[in-house]
Order: structure tokens, then C-alpha cells, then sequence
């Protein structure tokens, strides 16, 4: 079992962007997804950094795809789309749209926003020229395990949700915007003033969701530290770590040491590296997601 690195979900100034790249060619990460998955209309700002970013990771060693969009709306965002498939690298495909923009047999990965919940739709997939399939979170480890032996028997590499706070839903509304009492089309980009989201309570004050724009997130990190070893008796290919800010290289190596046999990952591991964040997952467990990783 490896680790896959999804693409960044938040709104990053582009040197930043330049910056994280750089650093996690450096880390053990075996693969990496690059490009804007949430809204279109921060591209722009820094699809400029995705060549440089493509390269840098290449010459690391790094197998790399093109992330699309969770949600394909737009003109211009089919467009975009499209070009993704002439781009000469595999598309991670995030809306079942992408398809008819891949000629047929192209290989390709699926991200987890896609729902593959059976092994028909793995199957389906595989037969369309998906090779990786990243599981959506909210699987129970028997339904992991079936998966995994279905893409063993298809030829496709099947992932699993690792590290980061899980992507919920994806609206054609921006509620980020709706915060700050603007509309979408006038948004002025406010979710680049929350590099890790926005966190939003209930109406009595209870932690509960994150806004990342369109996009809606879990409130805690959800993690499968304590899930390492029977998700290696599942046969999952690799484990995916999805961006965030402060020191994620240091999550990588974490995991990276995790799953070579070094020393064991801890909560308190992860906490070091993520100050103020708590920790949940309940999905593997079959409980409900927001369960707390430390009464697992």
C-alpha cells in the first residue's frame, strides 16, 4: 500500500501552490492528482503552476494526473474539460461527464467524489479504462474489502481515503459567498481568506460542517490511522492524503513511515503536525463519520 495525494480543494495564492509542489516532490508520496476540482473560477488565479507543477513532480518520480471539476456546469468549463483530455496525462475524473470527452479505452483515474459503492460500477468502470478507482469515504471496511478484490480481479487499483477532511457535497451555489452576504457571481473570491475552509456551527454553537466555496467538507480530519493493517488485509492499493495547509509534508511522512513498518502512527503523531484539529472516523467502522478517531 502506497499514498496517492489528491488535488488541493482550497483556494491557494499561486505561490503557494508553486511552494507546496515543490516541497512534496520531496516527500515518499507515490502519485499526485494536480488541478481545480471545486470551482472553475478560481482557475485563472493559478493554472499557470500546473506545467511547472507537473514537471517538478515528474522529474521526483511522481506519477501525476489532472484532476476535473466534482461539478461540470458551464460552457467553458466543458471546454476546460475537454482540453484536459488532450493534455497527454491520465484525467482524474470527478464528474461522470468527463467521459465523453475521453476516447474510448484511455486510461484514466476516479477520484472520490464519484460514487462507486458496487462492484457493477467498478467493473463498469474498469471496462471503460479507469485503472485507479479512489473509493468514497464513506464506505465500511467489508464493503472496502469487496471492492478491493473486484478491482484486484479488473486490473484496477482501488484507494481509500486516508487523510483530510472529506468532501460531502458539491452545490452550484456558493454558500461561502452567501456568508459574507454576496452572491456567487460577485463573490470576490472570499474563500481565498480561509486556506482550510471556513468552519461553520450549528445554530446552538456546535462544531459541525466546513465550507470550501461550492464545495462542503467534515468539520474534523477524518483519518484511517487506526485502520492501517486491515486495510492491508483488504488489499487496498493506496491510501489517499488530501491537501492541507500548515506542514502536510510532514503528514506525508508520517504515513509514508507508517506503512513501510516504521514506527506505528498516533493521533498524537497527527496532532503535533495539526494544531486545534480533531480527529474522526466513524465511516470505516460503519458508525457515523464524525465519530471521534480516539474512541474507535
Amino acid at each position: 500500500m502506497d499514498l496517492t495525494i489528491g488535488a488541493i480543494p482550497f483556494f491557494w495564492p499561486a505561490e503557494t501552490v508553486r511552494a507546496f509542489y515543490a516541497t512534496l516532490a520531496r516527500t515518499p508520496a507515490t502519485r499526485v492528482s494536480v488541478g481545480e476540482w471545486v470551482c472553475s473560477k478560481r482557475l485563472p488565479f493559478w493554472q499557470h503552476e500546473i506545467p511547472a507543477a507537473v514537471d517538478c513532480l515528474q522529474v521526483a518520480g511522481k506519477e501525476v494526473a489532472l484532476a476535473s471539476l466534482a461539478l461540470i456546469t458551464l460552457p467553458r468549463e466543458r471546454r476546460q474539460t475537454a482540453e484536459l483530455a488532450e493534455a497527454g496525462l491520465p484525467v482524474e475524473v470527478n464528474d461522470l461527464s468527463v467521459l465523453r470527452h475521453l476516447p474510448q479505452g484511455a486510461a484514466f483515474w476516479v477520484g472520490p467524489v464519484v460514487n462507486v459503492y458496487n462492484e457493477g460500477t467498478l467493473d463498469w468502470l474498469a471496462r471503460r479504462g479507469a485503472t485507479r478507482i479512489c473509493l468514497p469515504p464513506e464506505l465500511p471496511l467489508p464493503s472496502v474489502a469487496r471492492l478491493a478484490a473486484a478491482g484486484r480481479s479488473a486490473g484496477v487499483a482501488v484507494e481509500v481515503w486516508g487523510h483530510g477532511r472529506v468532501p460531502l457535497a458539491i452545490s452550484g451555489r456558493c454558500y461561502h459567498a452567501r456568508l459574507h452576504d454576496r452572491a456567487k457571481d460577485s463573490c470576490q473570491f472570499v474563500c481565498g481568506d480561509d486556506p482550510d475552509g471556513r468552519d461553520i456551527d450549528t445554530l446552538d454553537g456546535q462544531p459541525f460542517l466546513t465550507v470550501n466555496g461550492v464545495q462542503t467538507l467534515g468539520r474534523a480530519i477524518t483519518t484511517a490511522a487506526s485502520h492501517l493493517e486491515a486495510l492491508q488485509a483488504a488489499g487496498v492499493a493506496a491510501l489517499r492524503l488530501s491537501p492541507h495547509a500548515g506542514d502536510f509534508a510532514g503528514v506525508v511522512h508520517l504515513w509514508a513511515s507508517a506503512l513501510a513498518g516504521g514506527r506505528p502512527l498516533s493521533l498524537g503523531d497527527l496532532a503535533r503536525l495539526m494544531p486545534g484539529q480533531s480527529f474522526c472516523n466513524g465511516f470505516l467502522s460503519a458508525a457515523p463519520g464524525a465519530r471521534p478517531a480516539a474512541t474507535l
